[in-house]
């Protein structure tokens, strides 16, 4: 899959930022988790990523969104863990994605009113409350029949509008160091599956996209209307 090169592309092999998630083998969210990581190999060939995010046929829309937020944690996990070398308080005293957008974390239980903080804690708090929840049997069930919880839906859309978060920080703050380490196609290619996935599934208010809108009109992902 995309995470396995990741690593090796930034010149870290295997740097993570927090331990990977793997899957149980013989669970259903297994399976399709190898069933997705071939049909990105396959589509990377042909140069078709948004064929990859598509919902199977027969397969149910919360399995499939589950095993994908496994999937793209652990990518933007190994990508962050890549570069932060170049991400520390003392370069990235606040997490934004560029000047205009400035991110405060909360998380409503151990943080409840938003607090300002640097670019690597922001993210540590992210990835933290992210895995915290995909180890939850109770809200992300990997066993067959074992139902989502009413609000699954919900509870995708907001990991995935924070994960877009580290993106923007990416791009705006440590591009040019990507592209000096030969590593800006790599990234891209990331990118593009994430938004493709959060597009064909409407998982990111368009309002929360604005700060690599000029990114995604680069790499001709169509963005909806303001």
């Amino acid at each position: 899959m995309l995470k396995a090169a990741a690593g090796a592309v930034f010149g870290q092999k295997n740097k993570t930022f927090r331990p990977k998630k793997n899957f149980a083998k013989g669970t259903k969210l297994y399976q399709l988790h190898k069933y997705a990581k071939a049909t990105i190999k396959a589509t990377l060939g042909a140069g078709n990523l948004h064929e990859a995010v598509l919902l199977p046929e027969g397969v149910d829309r919360n399995e499939w969104l589950a095993v994908n937020t496994v999937d793209f944690f652990n990518q933007i996990n190994l990508l962050y863990g890549s570069i932060t070398e170049f991400c520390t308080p003392e370069t990235c005293p606040v997490m934004a994605a560029g000047p205009q957008y400035e991110y405060h974390w909360a998380d409503g239980v151990n943080i409840k009113k938003p607090i300002q903080c640097s670019a690597p804690e922001y993210v540590d708090y992210l990835m933290s409350w992210v895995q915290q929840q995909l180890d939850n049997e109770d809200m992300f069930p990997s066993e067959i029949g074992v139902p989502f919880p009413k609000d699954f839906d919900g509870r995708v859309k907001n990991i995935f509008k924070r994960l877009f978060r580290v993106y923007g920080h990416m791009y705006h703050s440590h591009i040019e160091k990507i592209i000096a380490i030969e590593a800006e196609p790599h990234l891209n290619t990331c990118f593009k599956h994430f938004m493709y996935f959060v597009l064909e599934f409407q998982l990111v208010e368009r309002k929360e996209l604005e700060p690599l809108s000029e990114i995604c009109t680069g790499l001709s992902l169509p963005l909806p209307p303001k």
